[in-house]
C-alpha cells in the first residue's frame, strides 16, 4: 500500500485483510487481491448550534431533568434528606416514605413501568427519551453549551482545531476541559449524595477524608459524564446504546418519526431566493436548496433526507434549522417534519395521524401501563407500615419445661417503616392447640424508622401430639396500622 494512500493515514490506518483469488488454470497463479479495511475512522463531527420551538424543548427538558437531579439529595424532610439510599441501615427513603430490602417488588414494579413506559413512547413517538430526556444526550447538550462559550460556534472550533498549537489554543482547550472536569466531578458528587448523606458528603469533601469508596465512585461517575459527553458523545448513541438497535421493533407505519418529505423536497439544488415556486419548479428543482445545514446541526451526523436511520435520536435539530431555511427562503414550513410512514404516503393531516395512534399495540402498551401502575400505587398506599421476620432459635427447636409443657423459641424481627416510635401487640394461634400462649412479653416498642430483634418463647401444654404444626403469629400495630401474620411451625418432639 503506498504511504500516501488514505488507508495509511494516522487517523485511519489499520491492519488490512488483502483477499487473495485463488489461482486459475493457466494463468500463472496471481496475486492481485482486493483491500478491505476492518475499521472506518469516522470523521470528528462539529455540531452547528440551533434554536426554534424543538431546541427550547429540549433546553427545558436539560434544566428540569438536572434542577431535579442535583436539588433531590438537598432536600429534608423529618430532619433527614428526603431521597436516601441508605445502605448502612439497609433503608431507602423516598420522601414520607420508608422502605426495606423486603420491600423490592416496589422497585421491580417501577423498572417494569419504565420499561412499558420506554415501549408505548416510541411506538407513539418514536425516540422521544433519547431526543429530549436521556442523561447522554442532556449532558452532551451541556457540554456542547459549554464548547460554544469557550471555544466559539462551529466555524471557529473548526479553525480552532486545525490550527498549530498556540498559548490561545491550549488556554481554550484548557479551559473547556476544566469546566467539563467540574461538572463531571459535581455529577459524581451529586451520584454518591444520593447514597452518602449528601451535607456529611460535603464537609468530608472540604476536608478530603472521604472513605475510599467514595472517593472511588466520585472520581467513577464523574470520569464516565466527562467521558461519554464531552469526548464519546454520538458514539454512545450509535455504538453502546443497546435501545438504537431494538427500536425498529416497536415502530411500525403509524409511528411519529422525523421525516423528511421528499417528494416536496426533491430535486435538490440551489437556487436565487427571488424564484417563484413555479420558476425553480421549472428548473426540476423542489423546495430543499441543499444547504446542508440539517446535517451540520446533528449531533450523531447523520442526513435525515436519506431517510429514517438507527442513529437518528430524534433531537429535532434538523427541524428548527430547516424551518429557519423555509422562512428565508419564503417557502412553507415542514419540509422536516415530525410525521408518521403512513401520514407522508396518504397525505393525511396532522389530526388524522393523531387518530390512527389509538392501535392495537399502543391499546395494549396503555392498558397494561396502566394496570401495573395502578397496583403499584394501590399496593403503596394499602401497605401495612410495618415488616415482620420469624426465625427459629436453631439452638434448641423444642423443649420440655415445667409441668410437661413443651416450648419452642422464636425470633422475631419487628421494623417499623415509619418515622414515629411504635408499639406492637404480638399474639400466637397453633393450630389444634388451644392453650398453645406466648410466655413473654406481648408488648413491643420499636424507634423510628428502625428494626429490633426480639426473642420469644412459646408454649403448648403437655400431651400435644408429635410433629409440625401450623402456627400463626399476629402482630398487631397501634394506631390502626394493620395486624400482619407471619406463618411459622411448632415442633412437638416424639
Amino acid at each position: 500500500m503506498p504511504p500516501d494512500s488514505p488507508a495509511a493515514s494516522p487517523a485511519a490506518r489499520v491492519i488490512p485483510i488483502v483477499q487473495v483469488p485463488p489461482s486459475s488454470a493457466g494463468d500463472g497463479g496471481g496475486d492481485s487481491g482486493e483491500v478491505a479495511s476492518l475499521y472506518k475512522a469516522d470523521k470528528k463531527i462539529y455540531a452547528r448550534s440551533v434554536s426554534g420551538l424543538f431546541s427550547r424543548w429540549r433546553w427545558s427538558m436539560v434544566w428540569i431533568t438536572q434542577l431535579v437531579f442535583y436539588g433531590l439529595p438537598w432536600l429534608s424532610i423529618n430532619d433527614r434528606q428526603a431521597m436516601l439510599i441508605d445502605l448502612a441501615s439497609r433503608r431507602f427513603y423516598i420522601f414520607n416514605l420508608v422502605l426495606y430490602p423486603q420491600d423490592l417488588i416496589y422497585l421491580t414494579g417501577l423498572l417494569v413501568i419504565s420499561a412499558l413506559s420506554l415501549f408505548l413512547f416510541t411506538a407513539v413517538a418514536g425516540r422521544l427519551w433519547c431526543g429530549y430526556a436521556c442523561p447522554q444526550t442532556v449532558y452532551t447538550e451541556i457540554f456542547m453549551w459549554v464548547e460554544r462559550k469557550i471555544e466559539g460556534d462551529r466555524a471557529a472550533r473548526m479553525r480552532l482545531d486545525n490550527s498549530p498549537m498556540s498559548v490561545a489554543k491550549l488556554g481554550r482547550k484548557g479551559a473547556k476541559h476544566a469546566v467539563w472536569i467540574a461538572i463531571g466531578l459535581w455529577t459524581g458528587f451529586t451520584f454518591v449524595g444520593y447514597v452518602t448523606p449528601i451535607r456529611d458528603l460535603a464537609q468530608e469533601v472540604q476536608t478530603l477524608s472521604m472513605g475510599p469508596w467514595e472517593w472511588f465512585w466520585i472520581f467513577f461517575y464523574g470520569f464516565a459524564t466527562y467521558g461519554n459527553a464531552g469526548w464519546m458523545r454520538e458514539q454512545v448513541c450509535k455504538y453502546m446504546c443497546p435501545y438504537a438497535r431494538f427500536q425498529s421493533a416497536m415502530f411500525d407505519r403509524d409511528t411519529l418519526i422525523v421525516t423528511y418529505d421528499a417528494e416536496r423536497g426533491e430535486g435538490r439544488g440551489v437556487r436565487p431566493r427571488s424564484d417563484t415556486p413555479a420558476q425553480y419548479q421549472a428548473k426540476g428543482l423542489g423546495d430543499c436548496i441543499d444547504c446542508g445545514l440539517c446535517v451540520q446541526v446533528c449531533p450523531t451526523g447523520i442526513d435525515i433526507r436519506n431517510g429514517l436511520q438507527y442513529e437518528c435520536i430524534s433531537c429535532s435539530a434538523c427541524i428548527d434549522v430547516c424551518d429557519t431555511v423555509m422562512d428565508k427562503m419564503h417557502y412553507p414550513r415542514g419540509l422536516i417534519r415530525y410525521s408518521t410512514p403512513n401520514g407522508m404516503r396518504l397525505k393525511l393531516s396532522a389530526a388524522a395521524m393523531v387518530r390512527r395512534v389509538l392501535r392495537p399495540r399502543v391499546l395494549i402498551y396503555t392498558t397494561v401501563l396502566l394496570t401495573i401502575t395502578g397496583a403499584l400505587l394501590g399496593s403503596l398506599v394499602m401497605r401495612t407500615p410495618f415488616k415482620v421476620d420469624v426465625v427459629r432459635d436453631r439452638g434448641a427447636l423444642a423443649r420440655i419445661v415445667g409441668q410437661g409443657q413443651i416450648e419452642n423459641v422464636y425470633r422475631l424481627q419487628i421494623m417499623n417503616a415509619t418515622e414515629k416510635p411504635q408499639q406492637y401487640l404480638l399474639s400466637v394461634n397453633v393450630n389444634g392447640m388451644p392453650g398453645a400462649r406466648l410466655v413473654t412479653e406481648t408488648s413491643v416498642q420499636v424507634d423510628a424508622a428502625a428494626s429490633r430483634w426480639v426473642a420469644v418463647r412459646v408454649q403448648a401444654p403437655a400431651g400435644a401430639s408429635p410433629g409440625s404444626h401450623p402456627m400463626t403469629f399476629l402482630i398487631e400495630g397501634a394506631n390502626g396500622q394493620g395486624v400482619l401474620a407471619e406463618k411459622s411451625a411448632f415442633l412437638v418432639p416424639r
